[in-house]
C-alpha cells in the first residue's frame, strides 16, 4: 500500500477540497514523504478536524481506555486543527456530532480494519456515516482502501439487533471479508446515505505487510487478524486472552486451569485440528490486564494452514472443551464495553 496516501493527495477531486475532516490513527503514514496524512493536510492548510478512534492516534492506549482530552497531541504542531476523541467516557461520544461535520466539504477515512465485527473501528466508521445519513449531510468521502488482513473469508452469522452493540453491528457476521472501501460502500447503501464516496486504491504491488503498522495495541502482527474472529471470544470468559503478553489472542489461559486439564483438552482438539492449527500447552504471566503477575496455565495457538483455517469454529470448540471442565465459572459476569 506504498502509494495509497499519494494517490489521495494527487486525486483531482480531493485537491479541490478546503475544509477536510480526517478519521485515522497511526496506520495513516505515507512511506513516500515519510509523514503522516494529518501532517500533510495540516501543512497545506486544509485539515480542519481530526477524529481519533479507540486506542488513540498512535495506538498507545489499551482496550476500553477512554480519553477525553487530546492535549497530548498539541505538541504535533497541528495549528488550527480541532482534534476530537471518538472514545470518551460517554456513549454518545462514539459518534461525531452534527456540529463537527456540517462545516466540512470532505471527510477522509483512513483506518485499518482487521475484518471482524468486534473490532471497534468498524462501528466508528458506521456511526460517522449514520450521522451523515440521519442529518442529510453530504460532504465528499474519500476512503483509503486498505486491504483486509484477514482476507475475504466469511465466518459466523449476522448478529441480531437484540445483541447488537458497539462491539457487534447488527447484520455483520463475525468475520465479514470486506476491505475498508467495501465496508464503507456497504454502510452507505445500508443507510441510504446521500454521500459520494471515492475509494482510493493502490495498484502498486507491495511487499509490506498489510498491517506493517499495528492498528491497535493487541493486533501486533499478521497472524492476529487470522485468529481474531475466534479467539476474541475469550474476552467473554474468565480466562486471559493474552493481553499483557507479546502474543495477545494467541495465548489463552488462567491460574484456575491445571496443567493436566490443559494437556487433556489440547491433545483431544489437536487430533482433529492438527492439519490447520496446533494448541501448544504452556505457562505464561501477563504483565497487565487479567491475572496480572500471576502464572497462567494454557496454550498458544499456532497456525499451520492459514488459508483453510476457520478461526471461529476452532475457537468455539476450544471454548466448549473448557466449559465442560469449568461450567458457569468460565463465563465473565457483568457489563462490558459501554454496558453491552
Amino acid at each position: 500500500m506504498k502509494r495509497l496516501i499519494q494517490n489521495l493527495i494527487h486525486n483531482p477531486k480531493f485537491k479541490q477540497k478546503q475544509a477536510i475532516g480526517l478519521l485515522c490513527n497511526q496506520v495513516s503514514f505515507d512511506f513516500i514523504s515519510h509523514q503522516y496524512l494529518f501532517e500533510l493536510l495540516s501543512n497545506q492548510g486544509t485539515l480542519k478536524r481530526l477524529f481519533i478512534p479507540e486506542h488513540g492516534l498512535f495506538s498507545e492506549l489499551q482496550d476500553q481506555e477512554k480519553f477525553e482530552g487530546t492535549s497530548t497531541y498539541h505538541s504535533l504542531g497541528l495549528h488550527g486543527v480541532d482534534i476530537i476523541s471518538l472514545y470518551q467516557h460517554q456513549e454518545k461520544s462514539l459518534a461525531p456530532t452534527v456540529e463537527k461535520l456540517k462545516d466540512l466539504d470532505a471527510i477522509v477515512i483512513d483506518i485499518q480494519d482487521v475484518g471482524c465485527r468486534y473490532f471497534t473501528f468498524t462501528s466508528t466508521v458506521y456511526y460517522l456515516l449514520e450521522v451523515l445519513a440521519q442529518n442529510k449531510l453530504s460532504p465528499s468521502l474519500f476512503v483509503l482502501n486498505r486491504s483486509n488482513p484477514a482476507g475475504d473469508s466469511i465466518e459466523g452469522t449476522p448478529i441480531d439487533a437484540t445483541y447488537a452493540s458497539f462491539i457487534g453491528l447488527e447484520g455483520l457476521p463475525n468475520r465479514h471479508g470486506m476491505s475498508t472501501g467495501e465496508l464503507c460502500l456497504y454502510f452507505r447503501n445500508r443507510l441510504q446515505a446521500n454521500v459520494e464516496i471515492s475509494v482510493i486504491t493502490d495498484s502498486w504491488s507491495s511487499s509490506l505487510n498489510p498491517i506493517s503498522i499495528n492498528p491497535s495495541p493487541n493486533i501486533p502482527n499478521s497472524i492476529t487478524p487470522l485468529i481474531y474472529s475466534g479467539q476474541c471470544l475469550f474476552e467473554g470468559t474468565n480466562l486471559s486472552e493474552g493481553r499483557g503478553t507479546t502474543r495477545p489472542f494467541e495465548l489463552i489461559g488462567s491460574p484456575d486451569l491445571t496443567w493436566e486439564e490443559v494437556k487433556s483438552f489440547t491433545e483431544k482438539i489437536n487430533k482433529h485440528w492438527g492439519e490447520w492449527a496446533i494448541l501448544r500447552p504452556l505457562k505464561f504471566i501477563p504483565t497487565f490486564h487479567k491475572f496480572m503477575g500471576e502464572v497462567c496455565q494454557g496454550f498458544q495457538l499456532h497456525l499451520i494452514n492459514q488459508h483453510q483455517y476457520h478461526s471461529l469454529l476452532h475457537s468455539l470448540i476450544i471454548v466448549r472443551a473448557i466449559a465442560e471442565l469449568k461450567g458457569d465459572l468460565l463465563w465473565r459476569k457483568g457489563k462490558y464495553e459501554f454496558g453491552s
